[in-house]
């Protein structure tokens, strides 16, 4: 392995590549993860690897199954764009009452978690972007203070995370320029612009990733 990202800690470098390979079709969806052999392909021992899996469990890309092991989750487009239109529709209720409550400890959550992933993707960190941008959601989530809230979101987050690891990685400062509206808007107390501006970051980020399939299918197909 190169010494090019010494700084980071192996399972960071480890969990990049790693992302790297499933983002970029060379591990496919529900293609079976073996720590052994990842380790060998990546000349590193396996302790990096597994937990550089568990990492990319959080942020979606990957399912572990007990005692079946790890598979690199799949994608199933109609199932995504559905499941995107209802997040629009949760969330921007979710957002409209975290602009309305105005909890200053739960607005500075969400601008924490904001910055850290500005932060990620700047100094070119994909997997903690990605976990910066789902902690976002969340944050916005609890600013919202209805305690079941939690409940109906996460099952849908965790089924397009996916989603929002591709966009978060080709999209960069856009997604962040994104938030930080959203940020501005929740703060500020215009419930109406923050309902309508997550709505719109999500479509952005459906529609990006319907490309990015496209494209990896063309890609497939020459």
């Amino acid at each position: 392995m190169s010494d090019d990202n010494s700084e980071q800690p192996l399972r960071e470098v480890v969990a990049g590549q790693l992302r790297s390979m499933i983002l970029g079709g060379e591990l496919k969806p529900g293609q079976r993860l073996v720590e052994g052999q990842l380790a060998e392909r990546l000349g590193v021992s396996r302790n990096p690897v597994r937990e550089a899996m568990r990492s990319l469990e959080a942020t979606g890309l990957i399912e572990v199954v007990p005692r079946r092991g790890a598979h690199v989750c799949t994608i199933d487009k109609c199932e995504v764009h559905h499941i995107q239109r209802i997040r629009t529709l949760v969330e921007g209720y979710a957002v409209e009452q975290a602009a309305q409550r105005q909890d200053p400890e739960s607005i500075g959550r969400i601008l924490s978690c904001l910055e850290d992933g500005r932060a990620a993707t700047e100094r070119g960190d994909p997997v903690t972007a990605a976990l910066c941008h789902r902690d976002f959601h969340i944050a916005v989530e609890e600013a919202a203070g209805i305690p079941f809230l939690h409940q109906v979101l996460d099952p849908l987050r965790q089924q397009t995370e996916l989603v929002f690891s591709v966009v978060t990685d080709s999209r960069g400062d856009i997604t962040w320029d994104e938030h930080q509206a959203i940020y501005d808007a929740v703060a500020s107390g215009n419930a109406e612009c923050a309902k309508e501006l997550i709505r719109q970051h999500i479509v952005n980020a459906l529609e990006t990733f319907e490309q990015a399939l496209e494209s990896t299918a063309a890609a497939a197909e020459r």
